[in-house]
Order: structure tokens, then sequence, then C-alpha cells
């Protein structure tokens, strides 16, 4: 059934410029012990969705994103979206909680979700309330969609058109 207005998919042109993810880098170089559950939580983000692409910022560059290990409870402060600062807090790690579900979870709030406590394991944005023996790291259909509509200003424009979003 067709309306008016109904998105259609264009049809493939070779020549034509493919949409790009918008690049989002991040320095985890002062996440400690949380290195590599950091970048397994990226790593997720970027097989769970097409629109924005989490990648280690090169020697100088300066991240869109900072993840830093401290004792506290972790938390992201997000100071817009795609860009802030991750804290993987050794509290929660204590208790038993999953590092590659906290750290997915916080950088998930820098890609502009809130918490949805309490909630079940399947959602991701759950956190702590799904409680220690959830270990599972993957967003779910509607987190997806949300980070997709969240950065679907942010894909490549055609040429000579001006993108809608501004990347610090």
């Amino acid at each position: 059934m067709a309306t008016a207005g109904q998105a259609h998919a264009a049809p493939t042109d070779a020549h034509a410029p493919a949409l790009a993810a918008r690049v989002v880098t991040y320095d985890a170089s002062a996440s400690a012990e949380f290195r590599a559950a950091v970048d397994r939580g990226a790593a997720i983000w970027n097989e769970s969705v097409d629109s924005v692409e989490l990648r280690p910022a090169a020697a100088g560059q300066r991240a869109n994103i900072r993840v830093l290990a401290d004792n506290g409870w972790p938390r992201a402060l997000t100071t817009s979206l795609g860009n802030g600062t991750v804290y993987i807090g050794r509290q929660a790690v204590n208790q038993g909680y999953d590092t590659v579900r906290i750290s997915a979870h916080e950088l998930g709030h820098i890609l502009g979700l809130p918490d949805r406590k309490p909630g079940p394991c399947t959602s991701l944005m759950s956190g702590s309330s799904a409680g220690v023996s959830c270990t599972n790291p993957y967003p779910d259909t509607a987190e997806k969609a949300e980070v997709e509509d969240n950065f679907g200003l942010a894909l490549a424009p055609p040429a000579g058109v001006t993108a809608g979003m501004v990347v610090d």
C-alpha cells in the first residue's frame, strides 16, 4: 500500500557516493584495566548500527569521547550528541557487574540513549536494574533504532549539500 510521501529505496548507482557513518572517536588510554572492555563495547555498537562508527582516536587527535577508570559508579557525562566523558567505575565491577555491558551501556549514553530503569536484561540501557547476572552487552531493536535516528542527519549528504550536524 503506497501513500504520498512514502520513502522508497533509491536505485543503485555505481557512480553515486555511498553514505558514510559519522565517525565518533574515543580515547580509552586512561581506562586502565577496562581498555579491552571499552574496545569491545565500541565494537558492539559498530556491529549494531550503521549511522555512527566509534573509532579509537589517532595519536595526537582530540577524541570526542574520553574514557576513564575510577573507583565510583559507572557514568557518562554527555556534552553533546557523540561527545563527552565515560567513567568505568570500579564500584559496579566490584559488585559483579559485567565490564563489557557497562562499557556498551555508558557509550550508549554518549550516543543519546537515556537509562531505562527498571528494565529487562534484553535492554542494554536497563543498566544495573537488570541485575548482576545480566551480561548482555547488546542494544535491543528499539535502542538501535533510536541511535540510528539520533545520527541519521549525520550521514554524508549528496555532493554540494551542507551537512546538518557539526562534528567537534
